[in-house]
């Protein structure tokens, strides 16, 4: 039986809407795709919430953070992946101080503090450091570049980090709960200072005479019996520098 007219018409018309609706999809995924292309790099991402976490590889943007170890991810999916290795791998044990490390090599790097080997150089200074990070975070002392800004009193910072830490004091925030009593502290060092009290571990150990130390500030206090080197100790925190000049820069640390 043919078809009538009307039904062939409305077929046709029918075949004309799924034709235009279907080209007003194809429109929007051009636009869209165009939309979510990253203006750094030229990479199209499927939407903008993946494309603006992308954009953090430019940015340098790592807004998330472990509590374990302070690391910070661009993305909360690598901060979770990072935080398996705390609960499910094995850690590596220094013998000179009994501090643990999640990976193999940054007890090896660690190591260099109590073999005093300190490969890295500072080209402006001349002073050394046994890991290769550490010494980069020196330098921007000499750059005085300060482009971490806090948006609740305008001070500045040199790194990240550094505002995080500042940014507590507004928060109040206290993430680090000793063990052993209900004492809570902002930075990780504080804590595992404040938990030798319980501990009674005496990590720093003198080469002169054998006398052992809770805290690096005195231990190096105390070496300066031996050696007459004059020291000047950081009253805010526990490192020590030879001189009042490097001083005078690290605490800017402090009261930035």
């Amino acid at each position: 039986m043919e078809e009538s007219e009307d039904k062939k018409h409305h077929h046709g018309k029918t075949s004309d809407n799924t034709r235009s609706q279907t080209e007003r999809v194809s429109v929007l995924k051009r636009r869209n795709k165009k939309s979510c292309t990253c203006t750094q790099c030229g990479k199209s991402l499927s939407n903008n919430f993946t494309l603006s976490v992308h954009m953090r590889i430019h940015t340098g943007e790592k807004p998330f953070t472990c509590d374990q170890c302070e690391k910070s991810f661009t993305d909360l999916g690598s901060l979770r992946n990072h935080e398996n290795i705390h609960t499910r791998e094995k850690l590596h044990e220094c013998d000179q101080c009994g501090k643990t490390f999640v990976r193999a090599s940054h007890l090896k790097n660690h190591l260099k503090v109590h073999s005093k080997e300190k490969p890295h150089s500072c080209s402006l200074c001349g002073k050394s450091f046994s890991e290769l990070r550490n010494l980069k975070l020196h330098q921007t002392i000499h750059t005085g570049v300060r482009d971490h800004m806090c948006f609740e009193c305008d001070k500045t910072f040199i790194t990240t980090q550094h505002l995080k830490l500042h940014q507590r004091i507004h928060t109040g925030e206290k993430p680090y709960k000793c063990s052993h009593c209900d004492k809570r502290f902002s930075r990780s060092g504080d804590l595992k200072s404040h938990e030798r009290i319980h501990t009674g571990e005496k990590p720093y150990k003198c080469d002169h005479c054998g006398k052992s130390f809770a805290h690096n500030g005195n231990f190096k206090k105390h070496v300066n019996i031996h050696t007459g080197e004059k020291l000047h100790p950081c009253d805010l925190c526990e490192k020590t520098f030879l001189r009042a000049s490097h001083l005078k820069s690290h605490l800017k640390v402090h009261s930035k």
